[in-house]
C-alpha cells in the first residue's frame, strides 16, 4: 500500500484532483460566503469583485495542483515546457476574463446609480481592447513573437477595411455619436427623416430607437444617425414646455380667466408630479396675444419633466380647465356661420 502511494503517477493524480477539489471547495464555501457578505454591504465595488472573479478560484487551484503534479518524478523536457506554458495561460486567462466582467459590472453599476443606460458599444469596445491586450500578453508568455503578427495585421488591415467599409463606417460613426455626447440612451429625439422616439442603445452597427407612443423599434444605421439632423428634446435639459392655445368670449373677465387657468395648471402639475415647481413663473406661463374673430386668444405654457409626460399633462389640463370654466361661467366660444340663400 505504501509503495502504491509513493508511486509518481498516484501522486500526480492526487495533486491534480486535490487542486480541483480545493478549488471547488473555495468556490462553494469561501467565495459563496464572500458573495453573501457583499450583498449585505452598501458598497458596490465589492459586488463587482465578487461578480468578476466567480469561478476563477477553481481554475487557479486546479492549475496549481497541475503544477505540483509536474514536480513529481521525471518528465520529458519538451512535455514539461508545453505544460508550463499551458499553466501560465491558465493563470493569465482568468485575469483577462475577470477584467472583461469587471467592465460590464462597473458600467451596470454606474448606469443603475445614474439611471442612464450606457451604450452597448462602449462596453464592447472596452472588452475588445482588454481581450486584444490580454491576447498579446498570452502570446508573449508563450514565447511567440508578436511583431510579425502586428505587421501582418497592418498589411491586412487595408484589405479588411475595404471589405468591411460599411461596417467600419457605422462603427466609427457610433463612436463619434458617443464621444460627442449629443445623443445618449433615454434621450427623446426626432430625426430629419421623421422618426422620433427614445434612444434605447448605440451599438456597433446601429442605433435603436423606441418610438413613442407607438412602442415600435426603429433601427437606424450609425452613419445615417451621425449625418442626419437630429432634434434632441432631452438636451440641454430634459424639461420642456407644453403649449396650448385657448380662446375665451369677449364678455369674459380676463383677470378671472387668468387666475382660474393658472390655478388649474398648477393643480395638474402638482398632482401628476410632472414637474418640481420652484416658482409659479417658472412652471406655468400665460400670455394673451390675439383679438380673434370670435374670441380673445391666449397661450398657456406648462413645464414638464420630460417628453413622455407631456401627453398626460395636456390631457388632464384640458379636461380640468373645461370643467372649471363651466363652473365659473367662462365661455369658450366657437365660430358660427350664418348662410343666407335666395329663394
Amino acid at each position: 500500500m505504501i509503495e502504491f502511494l509513493s508511486q509518481p503517477n498516484f501522486q500526480r493524480i492526487a495533486f491534480l484532483l486535490g487542486g480541483l477539489l480545493l478549488g471547488l471547495l473555495a468556490e462553494r464555501v469561501f467565495f459563496a460566503q464572500f458573495q453573501r457578505f457583499t450583498k449585505k454591504t452598501e458598497f458596490e465595488w465589492d459586488d463587482v469583485i465578487a461578480y468578476s472573479f466567480k469561478g476563477i478560484l477553481a481554475v487557479w487551484f486546479t492549475a496549481g495542483g497541475a503544477y505540483l503534479a509536474l514536480t513529481v518524478g521525471e518528465w520529458d523536457p519538451f512535455v514539461t515546457a508545453v505544460i508550463l506554458k499551458i499553466l501560465r495561460v491558465l493563470f493569465i486567462l482568468p485575469i483577462i476574463v475577470a477584467a472583461m466582467r469587471a467592465v460590464r459590472a462597473v458600467v451596470d453599476a454606474v448606469s443603475e446609480r445614474s439611471q442612464i443606460n450606457s451604450p452597448t458599444l462602449v462596453v464592447n469596445l472596452a472588452r475588445l481592447a482588454i481581450g486584444i491586450l490580454g491576447g498579446f500578453i498570452i502570446l508573449q508568455n508563450l514565447d511567440i513573437d508578436i511583431t510579425p503578427l502586428i505587421t501582418a495585421l497592418g498589411i491586412g488591415g487595408l484589405a479588411v477595411a475595404l471589405a468591411l467599409q460599411d461596417t467600419l463606417g457605422n462603427l466609427f460613426a457610433g463612436v463619434q455619436i458617443i464621444l460627442s455626447g449629443q445623443v445618449k440612451p433615454n434621450n427623446y429625439v426626432q430625426l430629419s427623416t421623421g422618426e422620433r422616439g427614445y434612444v434605447e442603445d448605440v451599438k456597433a452597427r446601429n442605433t435603436t430607437i423606441n418610438t413613442f407612443p407607438d412602442e415600435n423599434l426603429v433601427v437606424v444605421p450609425n452613419s445615417t444617425m451621425a449625418s442626419s439632423i437630429v432634434k434632441n428634446y432631452s438636451m440641454p435639459i430634459e424639461k420642456l414646455w407644453v403649449s396650448l392655445d385657448i380662446g375665451v368670449s369677449y364678455d369674459s373677465d380676463l383677470d378671472q380667466v387668468e387666475e382660474v387657468t393658472m390655478e388649474v395648471a398648477k393643480e395638474v402639475l402638482a398632482e401628476m408630479n410632472a414637474t418640481d415647481p420652484e416658482s409659479d413663473e417658472k412652471v406655468v406661463k400665460l400670455r394673451y396675444h390675439t383679438f380673434g374673430s370670435s374670441s380673445i386668444d391666449f397661450q398657456v405654457r406648462l413645464q414638464v419633466q420630460n417628453f413622455r409626460s407631456q401627453g398626460r399633462v395636456r390631457h388632464q389640463f384640458i379636461k380640468r380647465l373645461h370643467k372649471r370654466f363651466n363652473e365659473k361661467g367662462i365661455e369658450i366660444p366657437f365660430p358660427i356661420r350664418t348662410l343666407i340663400t335666395k329663394e
